[in-house]
């Protein structure tokens, strides 16, 4: 990790952790999740319906050249349209091309995480168009100018008073702190742009190989008005996210609202199959699907391929502490939390986010909650080892462990460094413990305690204790 990218990255932490509105309200947040997930696990048989979607991801990404090709395939035999885009600047190209041949002048979305990663909006804000998030959290976290927070709740952070700031500022007049008055506003203000827009832009949970479906799962209705009002639909997915066929859908949408949102069944499963035909009483009149490579087949057959096997239920972040300290932005990327710790330095190179893999205390929570069963944890260390042996780690931490190696080959070097531990350590004790201390204790005492050097070592009361002549 270079000292340019801790620093950035130490700066973000510490704005989060100096912000109490958002240390509250990720905490409230947390714990509700963590309760309601709780509740699935004791009302479905948890572990085997985990086997169920692991049994399906495992073997979609183990032929998805294949269900990829059939996928797109029958987009195409149903009147769509197919892009495969090879990295994000290909993908922005082919939808800022289509708003301006269309001379589309408002376009109006539903979550997507993919259109976040690559940098849709501003492309097609270049390109002329109005973008407008329909998404309530998407829409708050558009109009404060930031990224999701979450990747299940964008707006997870914001307090009702923070929401009714932005909605006022939108509105040109003060609105009440209430959830039903906000909520109402922003259901006038959108109807009336799904009403008018020229393009939707959509995200995409999973794609049907089998039949070329494209199925969202929202708890809002403006998935629906987003793809099925303007003339134009566009999906833009990653090349991932694909199920062999409808039946396969059956575990990922079971486990899917419980892990995500605590819910036995999410609002709206959505399935669009091609674009309008003949005697179709709505839908869009074009169906363009851009699928979205962007690094993901660099890590297939790659030690981290189960990657790729993630549903985005979120629940890493539900149950990370480091998230539930440090929130979604101090990552500064697309996927915040254990998911995006692993998965954005492996999309856009280790170089550009070597601070992530360390964002974590391996506790192993995301590793256990996962459900997928990626091993979250352990990609985390992989990353850590790639990015020292990639020259990425600090020279004192590297001097340090090797110091400490050496000394653990050399009981009197150990010994040694145990006496001089203590004496050392003396000054900074204080009512039992060490609450402040210089380098490498202070970074560690800034948030907790550091317990005081015991006074006799377990190698000494070993020693105490052994029978003489043993």
């Amino acid at each position: 990790m270079t000292g340019a990218s801790r620093e950035a990255f130490d700066r973000r932490v510490d704005s989060a952790l100096g912000d109490p509105v958002l240390q509250e309200v990720i905490s409230s947040g947390q714990d509700y999740m963590q309760a309601l997930q709780e509740q699935a696990k004791a009302e479905l048989d948890w572990p085997a319906w985990l086997d169920a979607v692991e049994a399906v991801r495992s073997h979609t990404i183990a032929h998805l050249d294949f269900y990829a090709a059939q996928f797109a395939d029958n987009v195409e035999r149903l009147g769509g349209r197919v892009c495969f885009a090879a990295d994000a600047a290909e993908a922005r190209e082919y939808v800022a091309a289509l708003v301006k041949r269309k001379g589309a002048k408002l376009v109006v979305k539903s979550k997507s995480m993919v259109s976040e990663e690559i940098g849709l909006n501003r492309a097609l804000e270049e390109a002329g168009a109005e973008v407008v998030e329909t998404d309530l959290g998407e829409l708050i976290v558009q109009l404060a100018g930031e990224r999701p927070f979450h990747i299940v709740a964008p707006a997870a952070h914001k307090s009702l008073a923070q929401i009714r700031d932005l909605f006022s500022t939108m509105a040109g007049e003060e609105l009440a702190a209430d959830a039903g008055v906000l909520t109402t506003f922003a259901r006038h203000v959108l109807r009336e742009k799904f009403l008018t827009a020229d393009i939707g832009i959509s995200g995409c949970n999973f794609g049907v190989a089998a039949t070329g479906t494209v199925v969202l799962v929202t708890n809002e209705g403006n998935g629906r008005m987003t793809t099925t009002l303007p003339q134009t639909h566009v999906v833009v997915m990653g090349v991932e996210r694909l199920v062999p066929d409808l039946q396969s859908l059956e575990p990922i949408l079971a486990v899917l609202p419980w892990a995500g949102a605590g819910e036995r069944i999410t609002a709206y499963v959505t399935a669009i199959t091609g674009p309008r035909r003949p005697g179709d009483g709505d839908g869009p009149e074009e169906l363009h699907v851009v699928l979205v490579d962007n690094g993901r087949s660099s890590i297939l057959g790659s030690k981290y391929e189960k990657i790729l096997h993630c549903i985005r239920c979120g629940a890493c972040l539900d149950a990370c502490p480091v998230y539930r300290k440090i929130g979604g932005h101090a990552y500064d990327c697309a996927y915040p939390g254990p998911i995006g710790a692993v998965l954005s330095p492996l999309l856009d190179g280790l170089e550009r986010h070597p601070e992530l893999p360390f964002a974590s205390s391996l506790c192993g929570a995301c590793s256990e909650v996962c459900s997928a069963r990626i091993p979250l944890a352990d990609y985390l260390l992989e990353l850590r080892a790639d990015a020292v042996a990639a020259g990425g780690g600090s020279a004192s931490w590297t001097a340090g462990f090797r110091g400490f190696a050496e000394a653990t080959r050399r009981p009197r070097a150990w010994a040694l460094g145990e006496r001089v531990a203590k004496v050392a350590l003396r000054p900074f004790e204080r009512h039992g413990s060490v609450r402040w201390g210089p380098g490498l204790l202070g970074l560690w005492t800034r948030s907790r305690d550091f317990p005081p050097w015991a006074r006799r070592s377990f190698r000494e009361l070993w020693r105490s204790r052994r029978p003489s002549g043993s």
